[in-house]
């Protein structure tokens, strides 16, 4: 039953010869019903008033050859079921996160700190691209690769949990942290790739101006989507002025000073966006915005196979005519 509700026939136009096959079924009951025909068996105990068996189905190897030549054209018509299936494909996104380590980062206006808390939101946010490439840009004085393009999302997020300041010189090179993450996605095939970046101030060193990076980023041969995130409360924040004797740092109430003026621009000529964090609720929001915003590409291709069935039909067109030669030479053979 299975088979007869997948089946689709290829030469549909051959079932007109069914015709022929029916046409002659219906002059053989009805136009030639009145002709005496005389049958000669080589058992004659059936002849008596009332019919046996045997008279009941003396067209009966007619009636096999009909279907015989019926199943031959069902076979020719070229029987098939079909096999369908879906693949669901996932175009992932490359993204490079570019971190600010520089001593402002300890300042504590978000909890325990911004270089805590936006290690801790940024591992979330991994967890949640399993789809992805990810990779890891640090940079303070100057700018390295903590982690490079990687869908190993646990040994990304242990290398993202060893980050600390003064793993690198002090300073703020945000040009030359954009452009490193440029590196990093430049060879990239994806169709989409992005940049976010977290910094807590203004460019002051750096070989490449932040805006000069943007312009990069923004080419046609490049073409990466930047979203920067300035983190600071808005006002005075308490933070790192000094050390002491022991080498700890000592706080103080600083003014915060980001430049969002370039954030801003940077985010426009890449097409994406600047948001500003002030604590770890708003930082976290930012992730998520930016986590559905950059969703991954779901490609489903749609596969076909065709069996030919013609095989089962050929095989009852053969065992209906071997039973009606075998009933002819056999059981209703005539006498000579």
């Amino acid at each position: 039953m299975h088979l007869l509700n997948n089946i689709s026939f290829e030469n549909t136009e051959l079932f007109f010869l069914l015709l022929f096959p029916i046409a002659h079924l219906i002059w053989f009951f009805f136009v030639n019903k009145n002709t005496n025909r005389v049958f000669s068996f080589s058992n004659t105990s059936f002849i008596s008033s009332k019919k046996n068996i045997k008279e009941k189905l003396v067209n009966l190897p007619y009636i096999l050859q009909l279907l015989c030549i019926s199943f031959i054209i069902i076979s020719l018509a070229r029987p098939q079921t079909t096999n369908s299936w879906e693949e669901s494909k996932t175009q992932g996104i490359d993204i490079i996160l570019a971190l600010d380590i520089s001593g402002s980062m300890l300042a504590k206006d978000l909890k325990p700190n911004r270089l805590e808390a936006s290690k801790e939101i940024a591992i979330d946010f991994i967890k949640q691209r399993k789809n992805d490439r990810i990779g890891l840009v640090i940079f303070s004085g100057e700018s390295f690769t903590q982690c490079p393009l990687t869908t190993d999302h646990n040994s990304l997020i242990n290398l993202f949990q060893d980050i600390e300041y003064g793993m690198v010189e002090d300073g703020t090179a945000i040009g030359d942290g954009l452009g490193n993450s440029i590196n990093r996605l430049i060879d990239s095939e994806t169709k989409s790739k992005i940049i976010i970046l977290l910094t807590d101030g203004e460019n002051t060193k750096g070989k490449i101006s932040p805006l000069t990076a943007a312009e990069i980023a923004a080419s046609d041969s490049v073409g990466i989507k930047v979203y920067t995130i300035g983190v600071g409360t808005k006002g005075m924040a308490k933070s790192p002025v000094a050390l002491d004797f022991n080498g700890n740092f000592i706080y103080d109430f600083v003014e915060v000073k980001i430049d969002e003026e370039s954030l801003t621009e940077i985010a426009k000529k890449t097409g994406g966006q600047y948001f500003r964090a002030t604590d770890n609720l708003s930082l976290k929001e930012i992730y998520n915005t930016i986590n559905k915003l950059e969703t991954s590409e779901l490609e489903s291709i749609k596969f076909n196979t065709k069996n030919e069935e013609f095989y089962l039909f050929s095989w009852i067109a053969l065992v209906l005519f071997l039973l009606s030669f075998l009933l002819q030479i056999s059981y209703f053979r005539k006498i000579s």
